[in-house]
């Protein structure tokens, strides 16, 4: 089985191709160009380089949230638009419960901390354990503030290895609590489509019109309007 992933729910965005579960090309970019721009053409010259066509693919999967509102859009269309033209299922998967994979290589009993930078001192946070070689959750995705998630991770008393967007954010606030933190390495700290591809395997295939993105939260613009009308009320 083919499977094409696409991941963009930050600054860096991505594509890649497994087969049968085995990672087979990966296309990685964190240029700061808008993924409008990158993203579609990285995953099409991806299949070229493998000499296919999106006709070969069985699937297409993506990271549908949380993360940055307009990234997650743009993955979560993107497969929209492939998976209409080509008549192919798709697949949504958590961002965060992709990044875990970047635990892999985490110490043994370790909990692995997925972190993106959600601004306002919080962050979109998981959290798991890698057990029998794969992870498990240990909590919903949420966005939660850096006090928080501390105070709750100085309770288990365990090695945290750090991963994500916002891990470097994450580890200098657990350091400074005195909590066993490690740093992901740099290059298995950012999102990426392999990751998806792993998060995707066994799930149930969908029609990409059931595909939506996960945001957690309101955004900027939504926000203030509640704010308004919170005011108006008063």
């Amino acid at each position: 089985m083919y499977m094409l992933a696409i991941e963009s729910s930050a600054k860096s965005a991505s594509a890649a191709l497994s087969k049968d579960g085995r990672l087979v090309s990966q296309y990685f970019q964190c240029s700061g160009l808008t993924h409008s721009r990158t993203l579609l053409p990285m995953a099409l010259d991806l299949l070229k380089s493998c000499e296919l066509t999106i006709s070969d693919i069985d699937a297409v999967a993506v990271s549908q949230g949380p993360g940055s509102f307009t990234g997650v859009r743009i993955g979560v269309s993107t497969v929209k638009g492939l998976c209409w033209g080509a008549d192919k299922p798709a697949v949504g998967v958590s961002t965060l419960e992709a990044m875990a994979w970047n635990g892999e290589c985490a110490a043994p009993g370790s909990i692995i901390c997925c972190a993106m930078d959600a601004r306002r001192n919080q962050v979109y946070n998981a959290l798991f354990t890698f057990e029998h070689g794969r992870p498990e959750r240990l909590c919903p995705d949420r966005a939660v503030s850096l006090e928080e998630l501390s105070y709750e991770l100085k309770q288990t008393e365990k090695s945290v290895f750090v991963t994500g967007d916002g891990a470097e954010l994450c580890f200098n606030c657990l350091t400074q609590q005195g909590i066993g933190a490690v740093l992901a390495p740099e290059p298995l700290r950012l999102q990426s489509a392999w990751g998806v591809c792993r998060a995707a395997e066994g799930k149930p295939l969908c029609n990409a019109d059931k595909l939506l993105p996960v945001y957690l939260r309101l955004s900027q613009a939504e926000r203030e309007r509640q704010e308004r009308m919170d005011k108006q009320q008063k």
